[in-house]
């Protein structure tokens, strides 16, 4: 199955099986995007590993979603230069560009505006700093709507 996914250019983000045997797989894609051609044909050699006359089960086949937080490492590694949204332990949010990651931390470049020592109005301050991913709830692409 492993090599289907790969052989489509995706890894795997998730895959969930419920009690009643409803398993949800969820991929991204390498580049690009998830075509629901990328899916179909995952759902088909699924099938192939899995016959449906020895186990009764459904399968969703879908990708991660824009919306969704990252939950696996190809997730940071494809967002590398993209805006990302990062909602960290604490409360703070920050809206940055992911300017790097490893399989536990993220660097990201971000401005803020600061009061400098004796001004009076605030200015922008560009920042590039490493956060461990213990220090961070979630990490999501940032969406505009402008």
């Amino acid at each position: 199955m492993e090599s289907a996914i790969v052989a489509r250019g995706c890894f795997i983000v998730s895959i969930k099986n419920s009690g009643d045997n409803d398993i949800e797989l969820t991929v991204e894609s390498e580049a690009g995007t998830v075509e629901i051609d990328d899916c179909v044909e995952l759902s088909r050699a699924f099938e192939e590993k899995f016959s449906r006359d020895t186990e009764d089960y459904s399968l969703t086949v879908s990708s991660a979603g824009l919306d969704q937080p990252f939950k696996v490492y190809g997730q940071y590694r494809k967002a590398i230069g993209k805006k990302v949204e990062v909602s960290m332990k604490g409360g703070r949010k920050i809206v940055a560009v992911l300017s790097g990651a490893t399989e536990e931390s993220v660097t990201l470049a971000y401005t803020t505006l600061e009061k400098p020592e004796g001004g009076k109005k605030k200015v922008p301050v560009e920042h590039t700093d490493t956060f461990p991913l213990t220090d961070i709830n979630s990490v999501r692409y940032y969406i505009d709507f402008k």
